[in-house]
């Protein structure tokens, strides 16, 4: 009877560097070891301020469901090997459609947000098509698309109200059957049951008195969470989502094994320009009001909290998890710095400094993956 064992077979060691190795190439890494970094930083500078107090919470909470939702979008189009410049420009044109269709052509506001998003995907769709059968880099194709949206949404309005925000969104909304999903709050029993017991602090005077300072949970955390969900189930759990790592890894073989490579992405652009609008009703529906300039920079915001979410610029490789931990951080360190009492500019410093941080991070992943040099 021999004794002889393959090489390496019972060698710990080895199993360690390998579970090792598999921990530091996992896309959440840096999403993770960031918001504990985050975190940690501001509960030393910013513990008394009130930022961990439940409307504390609720404000960060809020920025980082902005970020969140269409953070999600950009990763799984980043994974699948393209990028789009033009959320922002989307996020701004899908508010000001809405108020058009409702305010100022007074259609019933379910029916503007419906054909909002219909106008939304089709643009979403354009894109792709056009990226899949020119060959031309989504890069230029959406930063086009970026200026065109820009431009109408300045331009209606100005021609239609001869203004540039328009208001009364939430008269036009209301007694509508659709527009609470993406304005309204849920748990507000729950919330104002916590207030009565004094668990959260209540208003004191005013006609708000003994309501809680958090009534419920806004649509737009909900939705945030819900595609993040929808995100990572897809990603992980279905054919669609080997489809997406594959199309953006090697187009050419995906294409040889079957794969709809075009139809992945063309899909891909779409959910982009989803998320955008699903963003742009919720906060019309916040603020009342569509404004030409809304949405601005927001694309590169996106891109950021997927690039510190782990995800690769090459594609074919990332995580929604880590995408929408990335979000967050943005999120807290935007409120944290206000409630740090620092100077709030400092923002984009820190957007810089995180980015090329994450970007070495993933090119050093990169390498462990491929093996290169």
């Amino acid at each position: 009877m021999s004794d002889a064992t393959p090489l390496g077979a019972g060698d710990e060691r080895i199993k360690q560097r390998s579970r090792l190795r598999e921990a530091l190439i996992r896309p959440e890494l840096g999403g993770i070891v960031g918001t504990i970094l985050v975190f940690s930083l501001f509960l030393v500078f910013a513990h008394d301020s009130g930022m961990f107090s439940p409307q504390g919470v609720m404000n960060w909470s809020q920025v980082s469901a902005q970020f969140m939702i269409i953070a999600v979008g950009a990763c799984l189009l980043m994974i699948a090997g393209e990028f789009d410049l033009s959320v922002g420009s989307m996020i701004g044109f899908a508010g000001m459609m809405i108020a058009i269709f409702s305010v100022t052509l007074g259609w019933p506001m379910w029916l503007a947000i419906v054909v909002t998003f219909a106008l939304a995907l089709g643009i979403g769709a354009l894109n792709g098509f056009i990226v899949v059968r020119t060959g031309l880099p989504s890069f230029i194709v959406t930063l086009a698309a970026l200026f065109i949206l820009r431009g109408f949404t300045i331009f209606l309005p100005q021609t239609i109200e001869r203004k540039t925000i328009i208001g009364g969104l939430r008269e036009a909304a209301e007694g509508d059957w659709l527009a609470p999903l993406f304005g309204g709050k849920i748990f507000a029993g729950f919330f104002q049951w916590l207030g009565d017991i004094g668990l959260i602090e209540t208003f004191s005077r005013g006609n708000r008195a003994g309501q809680p300072v958090v009534d419920g949970i806004p649509m737009l955390i909900v939705w945030a969470l819900a595609l993040v969900v929808f995100g990572h189930v897809v990603l992980t759990k279905t054919r669609f989502g080997n489809w997406i790592f594959a199309s953006g890894g090697d187009a050419q073989a995906a294409r040889y094994t079957g794969v709809p490579v075009n139809r992945v992405k063309i899909l891909m652009f779409m959910f982009t320009a989803f998320v955008a609008t699903v963003f742009a009703t919720c906060q019309v529906m916040e603020f009342g009001s569509a404004g030409a300039d809304r949405g601005l920079l927001k694309e590169f915001e996106a891109i950021i909290a997927v690039v510190i979410g782990g995800a690769l610029l090459t594609g074919g490789y990332g995580s929604v998890i880590g995408a929408a931990l990335g979000a967050l951080i943005f999120g807290v360190v935007q409120q944290g710095l206000f409630f740090a009492g620092v100077e709030s500019s400092l923002f984009r410093v820190f957007l810089g400094v995180i980015l090329l941080f994450a970007v070495v991070l993933n090119t050093y992943v990169r390498r462990m993956i491929t093996g290169e040099r």
